[in-house]
C-alpha cells in the first residue's frame, strides 16, 4: 500500500504567559490508503494537537510548529500558504470534530450547510449540490433525507447530527478524514452505529481515517494500526493485534489493564498511579518514569531509542535492550 501521509519529528508547541508548553515532542506517524489509523492515550497527550495541525488548524499564536514536516500525498503542510490550505481543507482533507452538538450552526438548514462546501469547492449548481447532498445523506443513514435537508439542526438528535456532521466532512470525497473523538458526546448504542458507519464508509469510498480517542473499546472495533500517545511522543505503534495481545511499553500495558472486560467479573481495575509530566518542563528521559512500575536509573536520564518489533510493532522503552531482560518479570503481563 501506499503511503497517503507521512509525519516526521514534529514539534508543536503553545507560548503562554506562565511559560512554552511543549504539546507535541517529535511525533512520527505513517498512514496507508485506506487504512484506518487510531491515537489513543490520555487527555492532554497530544493527540488533538497532532490532529489538528494536519489541517494547519493550530491557532497562530500562541501555537507554532517548530520542527518537523508533514507530507500529504509528498507534499508539506506546513510549507503550504494559507490559500492553498483553504483549498485543501474539506476537499483533499476532512476534519470530524468532538462534539456534534455544537460543530453545526443552528441558523442554517441542514441542506444549507451540507452544500455550502460542495458550491464553494466544486463549483457545482444548487440543484446538483442539493442531489449530492441528498445522496450523503442516504450514505450516513438519515431516513427521508429530502425532507431532512429542510429541517435545522435542533430537530435531529444527537446521533443524527453526528451523522451530519460526517456527512458534510464527506462530502467533497476527501482522500482523509481525521475523526476527533467522534463517539465521546454520544451513548453506547449510538456508539456503536457510528462506528459502523465508520467500517461502511470506509468500504464504499476507500478514504483513509485518522480515529483520535482515548476509548480502547472504539480502537478495537474499527482500528487498523494504533498509536499510543504519552506526554506529546508516540511511545507505542501497532496493528490492533500487536497493541491489544503483544503490548510492550508500560503506558500501553497499563491503559488495557485499566479497561473492564466482561470476562473479569468481581475484579479490580488496575489504575495508572501518578499523574502525567509537566509539559512546561518536560523531563530529558522516557516521559514514564515517575509512574513505570519497572523504571530504571537510565529511564530518567535518556530517552528511549525505538526498538523495531516487526514491520509495523515500534515501541519506545528500555525494557526492550537485552540488557534489561531481568527487568522485564517485573512487568504484568
Amino acid at each position: 500500500m501506499n503511503k497517503i501521509l507521512e509525519i516526521h519529528n514534529l514539534h508543536i508547541s503553545f507560548k503562554t504567559f506562565g511559560g512554552e508548553v511543549q504539546a507535541v515532542r517529535g511525533v512520527n506517524l505513517d498512514l496507508y490508503e485506506g487504512e484506518t489509523l487510531a491515537i489513543v492515550g490520555e487527555s492532554g497527550c497530544g493527540k488533538s494537537v497532532t490532529a489538528s495541525s494536519i489541517m494547519r488548524l493550530i491557532p497562530t499564536p500562541p501555537g507554532q510548529i517548530k520542527e518537523g514536516s508533514i507530507l500529504f500525498k509528498g507534499q508539506d503542510m506546513t510549507k503550504c500558504s494559507d490559500k492553498k490550505m483553504r483549498g485543501i481543507r474539506g476537499v483533499d482533507i476532512s476534519m470530524i470534530f468532538q462534539d456534534p452538538m455544537t460543530a453545526l450552526n443552528p441558523t442554517l438548514t441542514v441542506g444549507d450547510q451540507l452544500t455550502e462546501g460542495l458550491r464553494q469547492h466544486r463549483r457545482v449548481t444548487k440543484k446538483e449540490a442539493d442531489a449530492q447532498a441528498v445522496d450523503m445523506l442516504n450514505l450516513v443513514g438519515i431516513p427521508n433525507p429530502d425532507e431532512r435537508m429542510k429541517q435545522y439542526p435542533y430537530q435531529f438528535s444527537g446521533g443524527m447530527r453526528q451523522r451530519i456532521v460526517i456527512a458534510m466532512a464527506l462530502i467533497c470525497e476527501p482522500e482523509l478524514l481525521i475523526a476527533d473523538e467522534p463517539t465521546t458526546a454520544l451513548d453506547v448504542t449510538i456508539q456503536a452505529q457510528i462506528l459502523q458507519l465508520f467500517n461502511k464508509i470506509q468500504k464504499e469510498t476507500g478514504v483513509s481515517i485518522i480515529l483520535i480517542t482515548h476509548d480502547l473499546g472504539v480502537v478495537a472495533k474499527v482500528a487498523d494500526r494504533i498509536a499510543v500517545m504519552y506526554a506529546g511522543k508516540v511511545v507505542e505503534t501497532g496493528t490492533r493485534r500487536e497493541i491489544f495481545y503483544e503490548p510492550q511499553h508500560p503506558y500501553t500495558k497499563g491503559l488495557l489493564h485499566s479497561v473492564p472486560r466482561l470476562d473479569q467479573k468481581g475484579e479490580k481495575l488496575i489504575p495508572i498511579d501518578g499523574t502525567p509530566p509537566d509539559l512546561f518542563s518536560p523531563p530529558e528521559g522516557c516521559p514514564f518514569t515517575a509512574r513505570c512500575p519497572a523504571a530504571m536509573e537510565v529511564c530518567s536520564r535518556i530517552y528511549p531509542y525505538s526498538t523495531v518489533r516487526s514491520e509495523t510493532h515500534e515501541v519506545d522503552c528500555w525494557l526492550q535492550d537485552e540488557r534489561a531482560e531481568k527487568y522485564s518479570a517485573t512487568i504484568q503481563s
